[in-house]
């Protein structure tokens, strides 16, 4: 990972409160809803029914909260226990929050009659208008892992002006070759369908070692998602295309996200490589990679503080941030401010040689040569503008290359 930088954060003075692992593997975390006032919808669109679920409703030009989950799960599996955070829920009262079910993946769903086409990876990707159109959105913030990501991603390429940012977790922008595919096809015909799925969410630490985490999704997975839909929707993510994306300046013509963009893995999980090849096609100038330690496959269920101070950075990056007003508002007119709490406990450019670098600039978890530039004149505020700028004034020089923060 050369020309990367790294932020590591010290333990002994987090940002947020921890929470007990022994909380997080207990099974019921998964399906228990702490707030009542989700409402569900059956949303009509090209491709056929989309299941979503939603709390809130558009305020002023304020984006959704948007997420898609991976493939073996579906909204409550995948979202619930990093939506369901005391600090994670702080942050997202101030937005819209709507979740989406791909194509029976959800609760009680109905399996697809014999013969039913499960739609492709892009026009999973084009469904998500429809949804954007029903409930009145601007634009979206997008939370996706795994296949979710990858769907998120395709909508961003062919949408660009609906999505404002993206959390890609676990993705993977590449299609399967032949090797792979025929490996897929050999696993699904020696393990169950669950143990299949589970070795794409989880490392093989955990897998071997067979946490309560994993024995409680292997059963989640069996029993509460449909397996012949669950079936369909493997069968189409492994036949998935790569991702039409190439870093600026690579290609003539380079196509790439065009948002802001922090990608997120565990360490060793399944989808590392995936994820730095996904790093290695996004403008570096709006991309912050984060890599987490102790985290393993799924880092929204097993770190759910560290991605929810990720994200809390991440949305100051865009130019949202929490004043004494019950509501997320616009800074005003200025750069964003180096966040003095967050304290950086090492820090070092490989690009500079071991040279010392003045930690001021880089104290926030955010895209470096970021500045948010938006109008202070209302609460809700016009969708907020970020602009590029060098920080060689404070001692980087020109900087271009993405961030990477390991926590």
């Amino acid at each position: 990972m050369a020309g990367l930088q790294e932020l590591r954060f010290p333990e002994e003075k987090p940002l947020l409160r921890g929470q007990d692992g022994a909380e997080l593997e207990n099974s019921d975390t998964f399906l228990l809803a702490v707030d009542t006032d989700w409402k569900e919808h059956d949303i009509e669109t090209p491709y056929g029914l989309l299941h979503v679920v939603i709390r809130g409703s558009p305020k002023g030009n304020r984006p959704a909260i948007l997420t898609y989950h991976d493939v073996g799960l579906n909204h409550k599996l995948c979202f619930n226990t990093f939506f369901n955070f005391e600090d994670m829920q702080e942050i997202t009262k101030h937005f819209v929050v709507c979740h989406v079910d791909a194509p029976g993946q959800q609760v009680g769903a109905s399996q697809f009659p014999q013969g039913y086409q499960f739609p492709s990876m892009e026009q999973l990707a084009a469904m998500l208008p429809s949804v954007v159109q029903h409930f009145g959105f601007k634009y979206v913030i997008g939370i996706g892992v795994g296949a979710g990501a990858y769907v998120l991603a395709k909508f961003a390429l062919i949408f660009p002006d609906l999505v404002e940012g993206l959390v890609l977790i676990n993705i993977d922008p590449n299609g399967k070759g032949w090797i792979d595919w025929a490996a897929t096809k050999l696993s699904g015909l020696t393990s169950t369908l669950p143990d299949t799925v589970l070795s794409h969410l989880f490392s093989q630490e955990e897998l071997v070692s067979n946490t309560e985490l994993v024995q409680s999704y292997r059963q989640q997975i069996g029993n509460v998602v449909n397996q012949a839909n669950l079936q369909l929707f493997w069968n189409m993510y492994n036949s998935r295309r790569d991702l039409d994306m190439n870093r600026p300046g690579t290609v003539p013509n380079a196509k790439t996200l065009r948002c802001p963009v922090m990608l997120v893995v565990g360490d060793n999980a399944p989808a590392e490589d995936g994820v730095v090849e996904c790093n290695s096609k996004l403008d570096p100038t709006t991309t912050t990679f984060l890599k987490m330690a102790d985290s393993g496959g799924l880092p929204q269920v097993t770190q759910p503080g560290k991605l929810t101070e990720a994200f809390k950075y991440f949305l100051q990056g865009m130019g949202y941030r929490p004043r004494s007003s019950p509501v997320f508002c616009l800074p005003p007119v200025r750069p964003l401010p180096a966040l003095s709490s967050l304290l950086v406990a090492y820090l070092k450019d490989r690009r500079l040689s071991g040279g010392a670098v003045p930690s001021a600039s880089m104290t926030r978890l955010a895209r470096s040569r970021t500045a948010s530039l938006t109008s202070a004149s209302s609460v809700d505020g016009s969708r907020p503008q970020a602009c590029t700028h060098s920080e060689s004034s404070e001692g980087l020089g020109q900087v271009n290359h993405t961030m990477e923060v390991s926590c």
